[in-house]
């Protein structure tokens, strides 16, 4: 087992890392910006060093920084958490090189899932459903016409190394393509240094559900069942919730048993969540898969009863998974409390927290690394804290969810608080009723002074 694992993330993420390492007897060390030395995770860890200034670009990206304060500390592995290196083939291989433990995917497995072209590619070979569209990057406009009138209309047109939305485009007929083509192209070149660009058939109504899984090195996979992802702001999740309200016993077992196919094809070791889209008629599709612990990890964890970080650890480490699948006992709910104002399209409100309760009880959950008089930086995902809710039910869950954030005070800046009290009360959320348009539609309702 590990001596001391150096955490390549801030936030809740490296909190949520810290404490599974102290339950397990595994010393820490943090790593920081500027921005982040008054941070809960540099307080927590055993030890901590500043990688540099507040661009990530210069801190949490800098892969020779981290490399370095993983070997003046002497860590033995390093947990990228998600987001910034979690995904990065360089940064995976140079871990290895440095005979320093990724715990994460390796090089060649997130070569092969993280450009979407060639997962897509790799999970036709697999023999896992694909939404019908190109094969790969599409090379050129001619081409993109082509596939386009051979798949059908609606099309998206999506960025090979896309993700949150950026070098997507709708196209719902043949003189938009063009334009959307040029425009999509532009933004992935901007976002990610790279314009591919591959297409799949639009899938209307659909749902977002993505199945937990974790693989072993030894080949095998298990799968911990679904989270349904699909209330989302411009391809950002807003909230998950696990079972999903659209989810059926047999629809389960098949796309637990697609996703663990999926993850044996490529020999997948560690945590990772094999992404669908689920259309109306309750066919499924391969959109993605993430080599990574997710964000929206806990509710899993809270209707499993099963530490998904340990489990990460362990495999890291060499421990054969169990193999058995799990599937949920109880209802979950997730709602991302973002630094943001909701009345105001969602703008981002960094600043002092000048106060602050957080709500508790039984069933809450509070994943965070702010406090009170915690000062948050612009430079960095807006996201303060996660605030999971587990009940019986899913109305009970629910019910809880409404009470903890009539609970939850956070003063000095504006949060996402307000939008997802009034989103439990929404009539088509708590019917369970909402696809990925659901947030097109949904208009938040200005205060009332009492």
């Amino acid at each position: 087992m590990f001596k001391k694992i150096l955490i390549a993330n801030r936030g809740e993420i490296a909190m949520r890392v810290i404490r599974t390492c102290k339950e397990m007897g595994i010393k820490t060390v943090a790593v920081y910006s500027t921005a982040d030395a008054d941070s809960l995770h540099v307080r927590f860890a055993d030890e901590a060093v500043c990688i540099g200034p507040a661009p990530s670009t210069e801190s949490y990206l800098k892969m020779s920084n981290i490399i370095a304060a993983a070997e003046i500390t002497n860590a033995d592995a390093i947990h990228p958490g998600y987001g910034f290196l979690s995904e990065n083939a360089k940064f995976s291989k140079i871990c290895e090189e440095h005979d320093i433990k990724f715990i994460g995917a390796s090089a060649e497995m997130i070569e092969k899932m993280g450009d979407k072209a060639t997962a897509k590619s790799t999970m036709i070979e697999a023999g896992v459903p694909c939404v019908p569209g190109s094969e790969g990057v599409i090379p050129d406009f001619d081409t993109c016409l082509k596939v386009a009138k051979e798949t059908g209309y609606p099309v998206m047109l999506k960025a090979s190394a896309g993700g949150g939305g950026k070098g997507m485009r709708a196209v719902w007929k043949e003189e938009d393509l063009l334009p959307a083509w040029e425009s999509a192209r532009q933004e992935s070149k901007a976002a990610f240094g790279n314009d591919d660009m591959y297409m799949e058939k639009l899938i209307e109504e659909p749902r977002h559900i993505e199945i937990q899984v974790v693989g072993d090195s030894n080949g095998r996979a298990c799968h911990l069942s679904e989270r349904d992802c699909s209330v989302q702001r411009r391809h950002q999740k807003l909230t998950e919730e696990t079972p999903s309200p659209f989810m059926t016993d047999e629809l389960r077992d098949e796309m637990g048993l697609a996703a663990i196919k999926a993850a044996e094809y490529i020999k997948y070791e560690g945590a990772g969540t094999v992404e669908f889209l689920v259309d109306k008629h309750r066919n499924f599709y391969f959109m993605e898969m993430n080599t990574r612990i997710q964000v929206e990890h806990p509710i899993t964890e809270q209707v499993v009863d099963y530490d998904l970080i340990r489990e990460q650890i362990l495999v890291a480490a060499g421990v054969p998974i169990s193999g058995k699948n799990y599937y949920p006992q109880l209802h979950s709910i997730e709602c991302r409390i973002n630094a943001e104002d909701p009345y105001k399209d969602f703008r981002p409100s960094p600043g002092k927290i000048t106060n602050l309760h957080l709500p508790g009880g039984h069933g809450v959950r509070i994943d965070t690394h702010v406090y009170s008089g915690y000062i948050i930086p612009p430079n960095y995902d807006s996201m303060i804290a996660k605030l999971i809710t587990t009940a019986q039910t899913r109305e009970e869950a629910i019910n809880k969810m409404k009470r903890a954030l009539d609970e939850f005070v956070v003063e000095g800046i504006k949060t996402t608080v307000p939008f997802h009290r009034q989103l439990m009360d929404h009539p088509d959320y708590v019917a369970g009723n909402y696809t990925t348009k659901f947030m097109e539609d949904f208009e938040m309702k200005e205060p009332t002074d009492n």
